[in-house]
């Protein structure tokens, strides 16, 4: 068991308060803080104390591919860890995204590299599909809702120039609208947008479609004259509690608004853009990546596999997560899952440790590693830990 020090990027769009009240440090912070990275990506590895001084996890796991990883995860990946954890903290909405699956990725980043002339979307040839648990209210949008009621809500602002999208919407071409919607010509953008938030700005509360109109105006205030604005209002707008939580798949456009949650995906770092950012957007390669189908139910849901113990699992290979609660009185708990495993305390005091060895103390928004080797690994005191695996 090792503890596990991981960095915190400091985008423009994250909280000046939510990690470092999660981590018991002064607030507000100087800078914006919007992800605690926990994991071995190149971009941004983590430390574990070694002999001489900090050891970047990238490197432990370099050092005995086999006995990190194991065997089934190191023939499967090679020696590099297949997930990345995070703490993210939006204070501010994130850029409309989505990500490549698989076989795209491993495609198009063979094409970019053997083609310098090609447009530099993709950093490696993975993919990227993501879950986030909340654990604070947390908002985002979430794949496309019915193309019927985004018809009307784009109706309600009754604009004649977006006659075209509401058209293409009532026959049900999401990819149409979208196009329309992210192809509109620059020098009207502003306009259009002064448009929607003066026409948004004169419903009142009590309209069925206020939610919507309140959103446009909202992420109109973060990102004047931006198509991605009237993008945002053909999405589901999910209101999370804390617990509750999302899946991205590949292809699905989605974006985080605001709140505290924990995010785990594939180790990539592939994201293509399509609006509420002031990076580049590739309208024909986003469209190329995108499920243009209506996510019914954009909530994943948990299975309780034991007391005090449950389990989001998900299509992919890459990871899965647990969340374990341990209540007073309760005995040590052995912990879920298997091969490498990275265990994020979020509240109380929690000691993880395998059967030898001296145990690592998991205060809110520390972590610790467990490589395979360490075998079976203990929980006890009093708090809960999320913890990131392989799927066996």
């Amino acid at each position: 068991m090792y503890p596990l020090t991981g960095i915190i990027r400091p985008y423009a769009w994250g909280s000046r308060t939510a990690i470092a009240e999660l981590q018991g440090r002064p607030t507000p912070t100087e800078g914006p803080e919007a992800e605690l990275w926990l994991g071995a990506h190149p971009g941004d590895p983590s430390t574990v104390p070694g002999p001489d001084g900090p050891v970047t996890l990238t490197a432990l796991i370099d050092g005995d591919p086999a006995g990190q990883l194991g065997e089934h995860v190191a023939d499967c990946f090679g020696s590099r860890l297949p997930y990345l954890m995070k703490v993210l903290a939006a204070g501010a909405p994130l850029s409309l995204q989505a990500h490549p699956d698989l076989k795209y990725a491993t495609e198009a980043y063979a094409r970019q590299q053997a083609d310098p002339s090609l447009p530099k979307n993709y950093t490696d040839a993975n993919h990227k599909p993501e879950m986030l648990v909340a654990l604070t209210p947390f908002d985002a949008l979430c794949g496309f809702r019915p193309a019927e009621v985004s018809a009307l809500v784009l109706a309600e602002l009754n604009l004649p120039q977006l006659a075209p999208v509401t058209d293409a919407l009532h026959t049900g071409d999401l990819a149409g609208a979208v196009r329309l919607l992210l192809s509109w010509p620059a020098a009207e953008r502003g306009a259009l947008i002064d448009a929607v938030v003066a026409s948004a700005s004169a419903h009142t509360a009590s309209h069925p479609h206020a939610e919507s109109f309140r959103l446009a105006v909202n992420l109109a205030g973060h990102y004047p004259g931006d198509p991605g604005v009237l993008v945002a209002l053909l999405l589901n707008l999910v209101h999370l509690r804390p617990g509750e939580a999302i899946w991205m798949p590949a292809g699905n456009l989605h974006a985080y608004l605001n709140g505290l949650g924990v995010e785990l995906m594939a180790a990539s770092d592939n994201v293509l853009r399509g609006g509420l950012t002031p990076k580049r957007v590739d309208v024909d390669e986003l469209l190329r990546v995108l499920r243009f189908e209506v996510l019914a139910d954009p909530l994943l849901h948990p299975a309780e596999i034991g007391p005090g113990v449950v389990s989001w699992r998900v299509p992919v290979r890459d990871f899965e997560l647990y969340r374990v609660d341990l209540t007073e009185g309760r005995p040590p708990v052995r912990l879920p899952g298997t091969g490498p495993r990275i265990i994020l305390g979020v509240s109380g005091d929690v000691h993880v440790g395998e059967d030898h060895g001296i145990p690592v103390t998991l205060t809110p928004g520390t972590a610790a590693y467990a490589p395979t080797n360490a075998g079976p690994v203990t929980a006890a005191g009093l708090g809960s830990v999320f913890i990131a695996a392989v799927p066996s």
